[in-house]
């Protein structure tokens, strides 16, 4: 984990390339979501009771070749699945 990447509790990371582990968390939430395909450029952490997750994302929906930015949140509990909290167009 680089400097940047670590954080104190409740705060939020700035934003930065995907780990493997980070990709691994957003294709867990992401599974069965049909409709507009998501995929992450960037992403922000926050440590809380498990890890908060704010994916930067391009975002389309085959087949146009529209493309436009999203911002997806994700919870990862300590123990359990990680799940979308949210998804936002900017």
């Amino acid at each position: 984990m680089t400097t940047a990447q670590k954080s104190l509790v409740g705060g939020w990371t700035a934003y930065h390339a995907l780990t493997p582990e980070d990709q691994k968390v957003f294709d867990e939430a992401m599974r069965g979501f049909v409709g507009v395909k998501y995929s992450p450029k960037m992403v922000s952490t926050q440590i809380v009771n498990g890890t908060n997750y704010r994916f930067k994302c391009d975002a389309s929906m085959p087949p146009s070749d529209v493309i436009w930015e999203a911002i997806v949140e994700v919870y990862c509990p300590i123990e359990g699945v990680p799940h979308v909290v949210s998804i936002t167009r900017i």
